[in-house]
């Protein structure tokens, strides 16, 4: 099939953008080409077969390819292995905008990928994927209520100013980073990191960017009408009304059902009556022919008395009311010897947050096409079958894991300190121990209590919320501290976390097509009253970060010496940094600026390698006294060793009060002696000592014979024996020879 390519290049907001189809990957039901600035990324949809499922069986795959950014991929293998977090991330974030778009009862696999062909470095490749991804959606006319698009906002922190889909080092500049995906009508998905800023300037930010979205639609609708798309009628599964008017009566007994705040046993009675139902009303070839269909019009039974019951009487399935959250539980300080660790619990959804500290070299390394190497704060959440009270495997983190801790760690980076005021690498797991809601808030919570407990000096402390909702037309509640039943049934999943100050993070998927931004305002107002609530529990169990870093912490330690003595300090192959780290059990990360992180858990240890460090690069002034060791004896002086690096020559006639023949009858190698720097040769660094409390000279020392003023090269005689060497003009103590180049130190 050839179709002729159609490109539509266009400038948004001071950015180049461009769309095109009909060249590559034509055997996909569509694909789209789209860029931004150089970076290009190639989105393809295929619809594939239907499948009997109560859900819809969609997948987006974001493949960041190393050849992108011109890197060679690290590991043995040299080939692109499982997505980075960035890459699942930016899957995430393609596929929750795109997924309400999908028309009822559509039970097609869908399968979208974005592969990245340029990265730029400049212009991130991710908001784009959602505009190529709702672009190739609509070219091969699937079902989808598009165009869609997603912006990214930013704010220039010395102008206020918004910016949309801010270039990588604009970003840098920004207080806010918040990506909002959705149509011309309405808001589907919202992403923010944020500096603490307010409730009004959020809501600002998401007005500005559902105005972006709208825009950035239109350049794609008028794409789209030059692409020539034939119509498709898709089949669009429909159930036998039979089935919804056998189920219908059973609404007040569902009802009766839910009335139960334990999860397991009222999912348990739930569970039941569905059961019941299936068999009083349905004969075996019924359920045989209508499985999926039965189940999920039990699934809409139950969706519809648990939304009627908020609506109509204000309460929830546990007989809380919307604004109410559940009983709190909190434990700072919850496990000995880890470096700090907190217990969270929230009526049924506990976790336990552990925090362990570093040193800086410990980050974490990314191998991927983003410009940062590395991140210094690592949080990781896990998520184990136990915790809803299911068997299952354990494997890698899923998707939704890898989301909700990244959530969790975007909520603390503007709280943690920077790395000159504590320079550690920090890494916080939160273990998800007992789920029933919004347990990547409680980990949130978790995680501020044990970056307390650890002595981890935040700027505020940070706690979180999620928010639900409930549209029927124009009846809406908003809950707060939703439950599993209320995320799953409800039309919103609100995430809000933030200090007394301002909101650090948030995140939301949407379901409900009305979603205006009046009705987030009210979610944030009543996120923000739920927020304070919680942070109140957990001043109260523990007020401020500890004093103290726990006793099984490193101790970490940062010095500053010139970057010409960094050699001095790390010696040839290491040697001598090495050789400190072996003595004191100290670790040392050296920086090419010439700072230096000392770790020890012992206090001593550390002390001792500082000194040893100090010792290496001081240079020593004059009128500076030393303890110094003897470590060269000639017949002009002694050199003395004043630091590990540094020796300072002792002339003969310093050496005692009195003249003295030979420095060995008053000095021997190895003595220790007490010394003042005279001098120090600013053209050589040569250093000149006299010895403070001098000995008188023995009896008998005195030079039998007058020295010649220059000192000999030799200790042996007058005559030089050294083997290879002549005693040129046959004079007798081998000063005419020409002298050995010396390199000067």
């Amino acid at each position: 099939m050839h179709m002729e390519k159609i490109v539509e290049s266009f400038e948004l907001y001071g950015k180049e953008y461009r769309l095109e189809t009909g060249e590559l990957a034509k055997q996909a039901t569509g694909s789209v080409l789209v860029t931004q600035g150089d970076t290009t990324v190639l989105v393809t949809a295929v619809i594939g077969q239907e499948k009997d499922y109560d859900f819809f069986p969609l997948t987006v795959d974001f493949i960041e390819k190393m050849y992108a950014v011109g890197r060679i991929p690290g590991g043995y293998l040299k080939r692109e292995a499982r997505p980075s977090d960035k890459g699942t991330l930016t899957a995430r974030m393609v596929d929750r905008p795109i997924r309400p778009g999908f028309v009822d009862g559509f039970k097609r696999e869908v399968h979208v990928v974005c592969t990245t062909l340029v990265v730029d470095s400049v212009n991130p490749p991710d908001t784009i994927c959602v505009m190529g991804a709702s672009a190739a959606l609509m070219v091969g006319a699937a079902p989808f209520d598009g165009p869609a698009a997603c912006v990214r906002i930013g704010r220039d922190v010395e102008t206020g100013e918004f910016i949309v889909n801010p270039t990588f080092e604009e970003s840098e500049n920004s207080d806010l980073e918040l990506t909002i995906a959705g149509t011309a009508d309405y808001i589907s998905m919202v992403e923010a990191g944020a500096d603490e800023i307010s409730e009004e300037d959020m809501l600002a930010a998401m007005a500005f960017g559902q105005e972006a979205i709208a825009a950035f639609c239109e350049v794609q609708q008028r794409f789209l009408d030059r692409a020539n798309i034939q119509p498709v009628e898709w089949p669009v599964h429909v159930a036998d009304p039979a089935i919804a008017e056998r189920v219908a009566p059973f609404m007040d007994e569902m009802s009766a059902a839910l009335h139960d705040a334990d999860k397991l046993s009222r999912m348990g009675k739930v569970e039941e009556l569905k059961e019941r139902i299936k068999a009083e009303q349905f004969s075996d070839e019924e359920r045989a022919a209508w499985k999926g269909d039965i189940s999920a019009e039990l699934k809409k039974l139950e969706k519809k008395a648990m939304r009627a019951m908020v609506i109509a009487t204000g309460e929830r399935a546990d007989g809380r009311t919307p604004e109410e959250i559940r009983p709190l539980y909190i434990k700072p300080g919850y496990l000995p010897r880890v470096h700090g660790s907190g217990l969270f619990q929230r009526g049924q959804t506990q976790v336990l947050s552990v925090v362990t500290l570093g040193m800086l070299n410990e980050w974490q390394r990314l191998d991927t096409i983003d410009p940062a190497e590395g991140k210094r704060y690592m949080h990781q959440y896990n998520f184990p079958p136990y915790c809803t009270g299911e068997a299952g495997r354990m494997g890698a983190p899923k998707r939704r894991e890898i989301g909700h801790g990244a959530l969790a760690e975007r909520a603390l980076i503007p709280v943690l300190p920077d790395t000159d005021e504590f320079p550690y690498a920090i890494r916080v797991v939160s273990e998800v121990l007992e789920s029933n809601g919004s347990s990547s808030m409680a980990s949130t919570c978790g995680s501020t209590l044990a970056l307390m407990d650890a002595g981890v000096p935040i700027k505020a402390p940070v706690s979180g919320i999620a928010m639900g909702l409930i549209k029927e037309g124009d009846d809406v509640v908003i809950l707060s501290d939703i439950q599993g039943i209320e995320d799953f049934l409800g039309d919103m999943d609100f995430k809000v976390c933030g200090t007394e100050k301002g909101i650090t993070a948030l995140q939301m998927d949407n379901k409900a097509k009305g979603l205006s931004v009046d009705i987030l305002a009210r979610a944030l107002a009543q996120a923000s009253e739920g927020r304070a609530h919680i942070l109140s529990a957990m001043l109260g169990e523990i007020e401020a970060p500890r004093e103290e870093l726990s006793q099984f912490a490193p101790r970490i330690e940062t010095i500053h010496i010139p970057v010409d003595k960094i050699r001095d300090v790390i010696g040839s192959g290491g040697k001598v940094v090495r050789g400190i780290q072996e003595e004191t059990g100290a670790q040392i990360n050296i920086e090419e600026d010439g700072t230096i992180h000392i770790a020890a858990i012992e206090g001593p240890a550390g002390e001792a390698a500082k000194a040893m460090i100090l010792g290496i690069v001081k240079e020593p002034e004059v009128g500076e006294t030393f303890d110094g060791e003897v470590v060269g004896i000639k017949d002009f002086g002694a050199f003395v060793k004043l630091t590990p690096g540094k020796d300072g020559l002792l002339h003969i006639s310093r050496v005692a009060n009195g003249r003295v023949g030979s420095v060995e009858d008053v000095l021997t190698l190895g003595d220790v002696i007490k010394v003042e720097v005279l001098e120090v040769d600013p053209k050589t660094g040569k250093i000149s000592l006299d010895r403070l409390d001098k000995p008188d000279a023995p009896e008998g020392s005195a030079p039998s014979r007058e020295r010649s003023d220059r000192p000999r090269r030799d200790d042996h005689g007058d005559k030089d024996n050294r083997p290879g060497r002549s005693n040129r003009n046959g004079s007798g103590n081998g000063n005419n020879r020409t002298p050995r180049r010396r390199h000067e130190g």
